[in-house]
């Protein structure tokens, strides 16, 4: 006789047979009995595994990743290289880490309770320290490896993405090597790690590394030995660092050097803090078979307008401290801009533009931009900043200027586009800014024809810290009267009299009535090769 006894929920049948009552596991039982039995086979397998030359390597970085040692040296690393791209992947992979770890020891630990693996069948020499005591599911280590290379994946580029990822993968397989875990705990720890770092992108959208320009079929003039290249040099670029008694090279001046070397027969020009710029660019640019320009971003600005009013290609080297627009191009080293030169390659793109109502046609007229033009509490921070810099150095200045602007800036009345509206910040972006926030910071391409305004209106109250939060910060969009849209066009007046505008980071005094426009694919710029 066979009775079967069955309830809903339980999490075995009762099977009688005579008197012999026996438990059958339910399947989601067997399953995971199934999964702990291959898991404890695959650790076996490994524990056998004779790999040489990683008897002595594979137990000393699983000890050199204890407490993301190995990955908080690898972003201090990345950090000093200077390489914005660099920085922003060892950021992002940090962070990744600061939000895997947590969850994976201080709860997914403490939820499972695993036993850790019985180390009989591994080798003494690969257990050269004293084992952990904590739960084994999740790997803690294999969380934070693979955070870190998926944070640093978003953004490096792939000569540095692959072997961290190399390195991440070493770091999860080690920890079953040295019996600290079975693979079943590495998987689940590097999937959690992987997770973390994608979610990064939830809060902080990953840039995406070189801006788009437009095709140009044309070729320009280069010589290998740099014949027929004026080179502009703002030797006051990036510096910041002498108010505070540290004397070392600017950026301008190591870049020189590099050309120097390169291109030999290139003419330089030098340019001091109280030079003329507009006339000596555009002197430099009549002459010029190419000009290049090294220096931030105003300094580019400059150039841009002289290379366009000569049509001559404008090659950009970075030297300034943000390099926003050479950073754009692809361009983040004289060797690659060095590069991108002798290539011949060039590529079109848009040069927006201010001017005065009543003279927007004419280009004598129209003072251009690159990357935003702003006002508002903006200009203020500015000045503020540039006043304190020659005493303090730029850093100290730009945080003391931002916490003046927080308590002191007042809106401005002004009409957009006929409409009145009370404007604490503005920023006018040449080109579509892909980042979200009061402030654009990077685009995807360079030659799409539009204006991307971005404004902070207000009524009675001011939204000063978060909006200062987000001059500095950059990816704050939860803004109080956060105002963006794209347009082909912006008309602003100031009924008090003239504005202040900042175009490229450079302020200056416009009149009460102003025009943005742009002129489309406008400029030559060299370029590196995609990819």
């Amino acid at each position: 006789m066979r009775v079967n006894h069955s309830r809903s929920g339980n999490v075995t049948s009762r099977v009688v047979i005579g008197r012999r009552r026996e438990a059958v596991p339910a399947p989601r039982s067997r399953l995971l009995r199934r999964l702990g039995r291959a898991d404890r086979w695959a650790f076996d397998w490994v524990a056998a595994a004779r790999l040489r030359g990683l008897e002595y390597v594979l137990p000393r970085l699983s000890r050199f990743a204890d407490h993301g040692v190995l990955w908080f040296t690898s972003a201090g690393v990345m950090g000093l290289t200077g390489r914005p791209r660099l920085r922003r992947a060892a950021l992002r992979g940090s962070i990744a880490i600061a939000v895997a770890s947590p969850a994976v020891n201080i709860l997914g630990k403490q939820a499972f309770r695993r036993k850790r693996p019985v180390v009989d069948l591994v080798p003494p020499i690969r257990i050269r320290w004293k084992l952990p005591t904590s739960h084994a599911f999740p790997s803690g280590h294999s969380a934070s490896a693979g955070a870190f290379a998926t944070g640093v994946a978003l953004e490096a580029p792939r000569p540095v993405a692959v072997p961290v990822a190399a390195a991440a993968v070493a770091v999860a397989f080690s920890r079953v090597y040295t019996g600290a875990h079975y693979p079943g705990d590495v998987l689940a720890g590097f999937g959690i790690g992987a997770l973390a770092g994608l979610g990064t992108r939830l809060v902080w959208s990953a840039r995406t590394p070189v801006a788009a320009v437009g095709r140009s079929e044309e070729r320009a003039k280069v010589a290998d030995d740099g014949r027929g290249l004026v080179v502009v040099v703002n030797d006051g670029s990036g510096t910041g660092g002498e108010a505070a008694g540290i004397s070392l090279p600017g950026r301008p001046e190591v870049a020189l050097g590099q050309l120097r070397r390169e291109l030999p027969a290139a003419e330089i020009v030098r340019l001091g803090p109280d030079a003329d710029f507009d006339k000596a660019f555009g002197e430099a640019a009549e002459r010029a078979d190419v000009l290049a320009v090294v220096g931030g971003d105003g300094t580019v600005n400059a150039a841009a307008g002289a290379a366009l009013a000569h049509d001559v290609p404008l090659l950009v080297v970075p030297g300034g401290t943000f390099d926003h627009f050479a950073r754009a191009l692809g361009v983040e080293s004289a060797a690659q801009a060095i590069a991108a030169y002798r290539s011949g390659r060039l590529g079109r793109v848009d040069v927006a533009y201010v001017a005065p109502v009543s003279g927007a046609a004419g280009r004598d007229e129209q003072r251009p931009f690159l990357n935003t033009a702003s006002f508002g509490a903006y200009t203020e921070l500015v000045d503020r900043r540039e006043r304190l810099e020659k005493r303090i150095g730029k850093w100290p200045a730009l945080a003391v200027a931002a916490v003046r602007t927080l308590r002191h800036s007042e809106p401005v009345e002004l009409q957009v586009d006929g409409r009145r509206r009370r404007v604490w910040l503005a920023f006018v972006g040449n080109g579509v800014f892909a980042s979200r926030g009061a402030v654009p910071t990077w685009r995807a391409r360079l030659d799409d024809g539009r204006l991307d305004v971005r404004m902070i209106v207000t009524g009675r109250r001011v939204p000063r810290v978060r909006a200062v939060a987000a001059i500095l910060a950059g990816h704050l969009h939860v803004t109080p009267g956060y105002r963006a849209w794209r347009t082909g066009g912006l008309e602003i007046v100031s009924p008090d009299g003239e504005l202040r505008l900042a175009r490229d980071g450079e302020v200056s005094s416009m009149p009460p009535a102003i025009r943005f426009g742009k002129h489309a694919q406008a400029l030559a710029v060299f370029h590196p090769a995609a990819g």
